[in-house]
Formats: structure tokens, C-alpha cells, sequence
């Protein structure tokens, strides 16, 4: 029988009602749902069966009739169709344990973190919830189970798991979480018919420059908008504006930035740079549009190219019209070759568990081949285990995990959870959507940036 894992009682009620303001406030947005700036979906209200779940992670696989209540932010487009093939490869692999997943959604991990937040103060918590391990558990720090004996240890996933993955998930000497894919963010993705009618090769795309003349070209050869950025909110904006730090400065600039290091004018030189790509080379409604809504614009080859992290691709995966390699295709952001913008999903499990076996079941189940694959062959992102066969995954998903696990430098995304806090990471996106979303001041912007990593 599984111990149940009593919270920190010293975080009380007053200071966790602080962290559920300050996570509201923080904006928290982007992949770690469907990495949508909105949306709303489905969920499975979960009808599983009853008794049982079988013996995982030597565990008895739960008390009998307990419900395994799971929350998740994947609601709407590929992130629903991969969270449904995760739960329908559960469900046949554990018939017997009653399952409860709920799909949390609107503005992506807002509502899922405020729902979140929110429970563990009200000292009801669910089984377990699907978010982003690293700096982002920050907020739920003294509230989380370790499965580090009855998962990791069990199942031997500290041996088959990529090392940053598991060094991402180890948190305040407990290991909660078990990471479930990896995201590249570093991605430029681009409608292939509209390239070739502007003369763009793409592979010549190897600097922030050369990026900004093919984005004139487009603009002036072709009636097609040159770029895709979506601005109801502003965590695209502080994502794309970190690819040019990187494209145009250096990963070690970036990494400088993140550690409280970072360098005024090179941060002012791209937030330049974002200024003008947003004020010249993308849609007239890109204030009010997802970033689905623009990939799906450069599906109907009204958008020529557009960055996001790599789940736009389980986005065109979902539509048979747009096939990879023959209507579109990818590169690394200009100026990142041989980079893997790091990002991970990982479903967490909170402490005072209510379903302590059947959470470690299905944790152990997250970790599995099965698993990883049904759910990121779906979702554009790639397994974190480094035995998964390469042919079991789609071309685009087989080539990113080969990418994966030989790439020189994998700096943290700062958009999603990993590379700071969350209360730093709402004042980046603050900076952005005061300074960056129109009306531009980019001196202002980077001041409130290089405020925001001193914290």
C-alpha cells in the first residue's frame, strides 16, 4: 500500500491564498494545455469501471471503487485527440480502475492552475493533474506526493528517461511528477507552395537577418501575409521574442537573461526586431486570433510561415489536406541550428492523495512506452524515454526525438515553467503585453524584463 504523502503544514491557508493570486496574476499560458491561448473542448467525464485496478509499480493498484481523477488543460485540436488516445490506452491497459479526466479549459493553464490552486487550499485535491515540472512547481511547493520509490524507483525510470527530464522532475527533494513529452520551441514552420512562389529556400534561413529579408520578400512578391504570430496574449510574444535573443545573440545570451545576467542592448536589438515583425509581416486580427486560429491560416496559405513551439505540428498532423514535407516543413528558428528549445509536460501528483494507488498506477503508466507514444505521436511533441524505437513515431516526431537526444545546447523555455518561476515569468509576460503589443517601447520593455529575472 502506497503511504500517503501528508502536505507541508507550514504553508498555511493565508500564504497559499498569496500563491493562488500570484499564479492568477502570473497569466500562466501556452503549451502545457493544448498549447492554445484559449480554446475550450471536451472532456472525459470518465466512467471507468469499478473494483481493482490491477498490481502496477508493486502497488495493489488502488482501493477498491476509488475514482482516479485526473485534470488536464488539453482541450480542443491535438491536444484532445492525444489526451483521448493516452485515456483509451489507460483504460484497455487497466479496465478495472474508475477514472474521472477532466479537461480544464479556456486561456490554457490559467483555469487549469487556478482550479488547481484552488483545491489544495480547499484541501481537496485530485489524483493527479497534468502541468510543467521544473521552476514552475514552485507553486505547489509543499503540496506534492513523491513517487519516487513507487513510480521511479518501481518502474526503473531514472535508467530509461532522457537525464533533464528527470532532473526536472525531481523538486524540493521529492520526485511528483513523471514527465510525459517533450516540446521543441526553437521551431520556424512554413507553407511550402507559398516559399517556393516567393523564391524562399528555406535552408537558407540562418540568421535573424536573413529571416527579416525573406519576410520582405514574401511581403512584396506574393499576397500572402509573411508570418504568423498570434497576440491575444502576450506569452507568444516573450516566446518569439526569445527565439531572436537566441537567433540573433547567442543561446549564451539567453542563458545570461534567465540567470539575472542579461545584457540591456542585446535584449533592446531583438525586442526590435519582434516590434517589427509584429508591426509589418503578420495579420491585420492577430490582437484577437489563437495561435491555432493563424495555423490555420497558413493551412489555407493565407500565412507563409509562422514560429511555435512544436505542437503546431500535431495541428497539421489532425488535417489530412496538409501533410508534412508536401504542403509544409520546418527548420530551426534562424540563427538556432544544432538547438533544442527545451519544454516538458508532465502529469504531477499532489500530496494527501486521495487515490494513492491508483495514482501511482496510472503514473507508472504515463512513463511507458505505450503511453509515451500514443500521446505525442498525436500532440507534436516527442517521448522523454531514450528507448523508444524512432519508426513508432510520424516523420516529423521521429526526426525532433533523434533531435532530442543529439542537439548541443537545450536551453529552458521561459514562456512555460521551466527557465524561471512563475511569479517571474508573469512579470515577462506583463513586460510584454505592456510594452510589446502595441504601443511599442522597447527600452521599457527590456527594463521591465531585466526587473523581472532580479527578482
Amino acid at each position: 500500500m502506497v503511504k500517503r504523502d501528508k502536505p507541508d503544514r507550514t504553508m498555511d491557508r493565508r500564504k497559499y491564498l498569496a500563491a493562488l493570486s500570484a499564479g492568477a496574476a502570473a497569466g500562466i499560458a501556452g503549451c502545457g494545455g493544448d498549447g492554445g491561448d484559449g480554446g475550450d473542448g471536451g472532456s472525459d467525464g470518465g466512467d471507468g469501471g469499478s473494483g481493482d485496478g490491477g498490481s502496477t509499480g508493486g502497488t495493489s493498484g488502488g482501493q477498491s471503487g476509488a475514482t482516479l481523477e485526473v485534470l488536464h488543460g488539453w482541450a480542443g485540436g491535438d491536444g484532445e485527440a492525444a489526451v483521448n488516445a493516452l485515456i483509451d490506452a489507460f483504460k484497455e491497459e487497466h479496465p478495472d480502475v474508475p477514472t474521472n479526466f477532466q479537461a480544464v479549459g479556456a486561456s490554457a493553464n490559467v483555469n487549469l492552475n487556478a482550479t488547481i490552486l484552488r483545491r489544495m487550499v480547499n484541501n481537496n485535491p485530485m489524483s493527479s493533474f497534468a502541468n510543467w515540472p521544473g521552476n514552475n512547481l514552485e507553486r505547489y511547493r509543499g503540496h506534492l506526493m513523491n513517487l519516487e520509490s513507487d513510480v521511479w524507483d518501481a518502474a526503473g525510470y531514472k535508467d530509461v528517461m532522457q537525464s533533464r527530464a528527470v532532473e526536472l522532475c525531481t523538486f524540493n527533494g521529492k520526485m511528483p511528477a513523471v514527465p510525459l513529452g517533450s516540446h521543441r520551441m526553437n521551431n520556424l514552420f512554413y507553407n511550402i507552395s507559398v516559399f517556393e512562389e516567393a523564391g524562399i529556400d528555406a535552408e537558407s534561413l540562418d540568421s535573424v537577418d536573413a529571416l527579416m529579408s525573406a519576410l520582405e520578400t514574401i511581403d512584396s512578391e506574393t499576397d500572402v501575409t509573411p508570418m504568423g504570430q498570434a497576440m491575444v496574449a502576450p506569452w507568444t510574444v516573450l516566446q518569439l521574442w526569445a527565439q531572436v535573443l537566441m537567433g540573433q545573440s547567442s543561446v549564451d545570451a539567453y542563458m545570461n537573461f534567465i540567470e539575472g545576467n542579461g545584457d540591456k542592448q542585446k535584449i533592446v536589438n531583438s525586442l526590435e526586431v519582434v516590434k517589427e515583425i509584429q508591426q509589418n509581416y503578420i495579420t491585420n486580427d492577430a490582437s484577437s486570433v489563437s495561435f491555432t486560429d493563424v495555423g490555420g491560416k497558413m493551412i489555407n496559405g493565407e500565412v507563409a510561415c509562422m514560429h511555435q513551439g512544436n505542437w503546431l505540428a500535431g495541428q497539421f498532423r489532425v488535417d489530412d489536406s496538409f501533410n508534412y514535407k508536401e504542403h509544409w516543413d520546418w527548420v530551426p528558428f534562424p540563427g538556432t541550428e544544432g538547438v533544442y528549445g527545451y519544454h516538458i509536460d508532465a502529469i504531477v501528483a499532489p500530496a494527501n492523495n486521495p487515490t494513492p494507488d491508483q495514482t501511482v498506477t496510472w503514473e507508472t503508466f504515463v512513463g511507458t512506452k505505450k503511453a509515451q507514444i500514443a500521446f505525442n505521436n498525436l500532440k507534436g511533441s516527442v517521448p522523454l524515454r531514450t528507448d523508444i524505437d524512432p519508426s513508432e513515431l510520424g516523420d516529423f516526431i521521429g526526426m525532433t526525438y533523434e533531435d532530442l537526444t543529439s542537439s548541443e545546447r537545450y536551453p529552458p523555455t521561459i514562456a512555460h515553467g521551466l527557465a524561471v518561476p512563475p511569479e517571474v515569468m508573469g512579470a515577462c509576460k506583463t513586460a510584454m503585453s505592456d510594452n510589446m503589443m502595441g504601443p511599442y517601447d522597447t527600452d521599457a520593455a527590456a527594463d521591465a524584463l531585466l526587473d523581472a529575472v532580479s527578482q
